[in-house]
């Protein structure tokens, strides 16, 4: 058992850094997201009479696309480092179950992070370990 909770330890610190790498990668849009805020301002300062239309058009979809992959992308890297802390502490199976599900996605540290944190989880005396602590 003691092997079991070294390894619990292992997975949080690993969900910590693959939670900084995926809010890491979704700050790669925010150079679009700018793109799109410039094709939007050029567009409505009227600089370019009727042929702003295409400025509005493209900038509003490269800030909408944008903005929701940064949106997204920082939710799941901030449901990944709360996956670490609850591992940690050994709280909320069901959480830690289904953020291992959705960590293989993000591949390929994602994929064997989740497929190892499912492993464990799925085992009975780990199962019954957060138990054992969410009762307390």
């Amino acid at each position: 058992m003691n092997e079991k909770i070294q390894y619990l330890k292992i997975l949080s610190v690993a969900y910590y850094v693959v939670g900084a790498l995926a809010g890491l990668f979704a700050c790669f849009p925010i150079i679009h997201l700018v793109a799109g805020l410039g094709m939007l301002l050029a567009g409505t300062t009227g600089e370019f009479g009727e042929e702003g239309l295409p400025f509005l058009l493209g900038g509003g979809m490269f800030t909408l696309i944008a903005g929701t992959i940064i949106v997204l992308g920082w939710a799941y890297a901030i449901g990944l480092i709360v996956t670490g802390y609850f591992l940690g502490r050994h709280t909320h199976h069901l959480f830690c179950l289904v953020m291992g599900g959705i960590a293989c996605l993000f591949m390929p540290f994602g994929t064997v992070l989740g497929v190892l944190t499912l492993v464990l989880l799925l085992s009975p005396d780990v199962k019954a370990l957060f138990e054992a602590e969410e009762v307390v």
